[in-house]
C-alpha cells in the first residue's frame, strides 16, 4: 500500500493536514489500530498524518476545581500505571490495565482508542460513566462534546473535517464515588471485549444507600456504540 506520510509539528499543522486531505488522510498517534486496518486492507488512506511528535499532549493532572485533564497522547499504560489515577479515578486506571498486553498498551493512546470507535474500547465505558468529556480542535475554535455523545456509531464519531481531539476531561468525583471495570474476552485482556462494563456508584454514607447509579456497557455485537442506560437512585 502507498501513502504520504506528514508529519505536523502543531495542532493548527495537524488540523490544516486533515483539511488539506479532507477524506483522504488518516491520524496515527499509537498505530495499533490504525496499521492493523491498513494490514488488512480495511482502509486504504492516502496520507497518513502522525501526531505522535506534537508536543505537550501527554500528559495527566488533577485540580480539584477542574478535576482530571489527560492528554489525548498520554499512552495507555500511563493510564495503568499513574499514581493520581490509582488513587482518584481507580476504574480508569482498572480499565486501561484490562487493554491488550502491555506492549500494545506501551504504544496506543487514549485518544486513538477513543477516536477509533471501537465497540470494545476499554477506556469508553468508565470515562462515560464519569461524565467525561472530549477537547476538540479544529479550524473553527475548540468545543467540548459529553464523551456519551462523541460516539456516532461502529468506528464513527461527531468529529467533522478538520477536527482532533487534544484532551480528556473528567471532573471531580464525590469522596463516596465508587467505580468497577468488567471485561469478558475469550482469551483474557489480549483479547478484544466481547462485552465491556463499567459500574459507577455514588454512596450517601449517612442514610448508607445508593444515590447515583451509573452502569455503561459496550458490545462488539451491538450495532449501536455506545451501548448504554443509566439509572439514577
Amino acid at each position: 500500500m502507498r501513502f504520504e506520510y506528514v508529519e505536523p509539528a502543531t495542532i493548527q499543522e495537524a488540523v490544516s493536514s486533515l483539511i488539506k486531505y479532507d477524506g483522504k488522510g488518516k491520524v496515527i498517534a499509537g498505530g495499533t489500530d490504525l496499521l492493523v486496518q491498513m494490514r488488512q486492507k480495511t482502509i486504504k488512506p492516502e496520507y497518513v498524518i502522525d501526531i505522535g511528535y506534537i508536543p505537550n499532549l501527554d500528559y495527566i493532572t488533577y485540580h480539584r476545581k477542574l478535576g482530571l485533564r489527560i492528554g489525548a497522547l498520554t499512552t495507555i499504560r500511563s493510564l495503568e500505571l499513574s499514581d493520581e489515577l490509582r488513587r482518584r479515578y481507580p476504574v480508569i486506571s482498572h480499565a486501561a490495565g484490562c487493554l491488550g498486553s502491555v506492549a500494545v498498551r506501551n504504544q496506543g493512546t487514549l485518544g486513538g482508542n477513543l477516536c477509533n470507535a471501537a465497540p470494545s474500547a476499554e477506556t469508553a465505558p468508565p470515562l462515560i460513566g464519569l461524565s467525561a468529556r472530549a477537547k476538540i480542535v479544529g479550524s473553527e475554535g475548540e468545543r467540548v462534546v459529553l464523551l456519551e455523545d462523541f460516539f456516532a456509531g461502529p468506528g464513527t464519531t461527531v468529529l467533522q473535517t478538520g477536527e482532533l481531539v487534544v484532551e480528556v476531561q473528567v471532573p471531580d468525583p464525590s469522596p463516596t464515588t465508587r467505580g468497577v471495570y468488567l471485561k469478558h474476552a475469550i482469551r483474557g485482556s489480549i483479547d478484544l471485549a466481547i462485552v465491556g462494563v463499567a459500574v459507577i456508584t455514588d454512596f450517601d454514607p449517612k442514610k448508607e444507600v445508593c444515590k447515583d447509579f451509573s452502569l455503561d456497557c459496550v458490545c462488539i455485537w451491538e450495532t449501536v456504540f455506545p451501548s448504554t442506560f443509566e439509572l439514577k437512585i
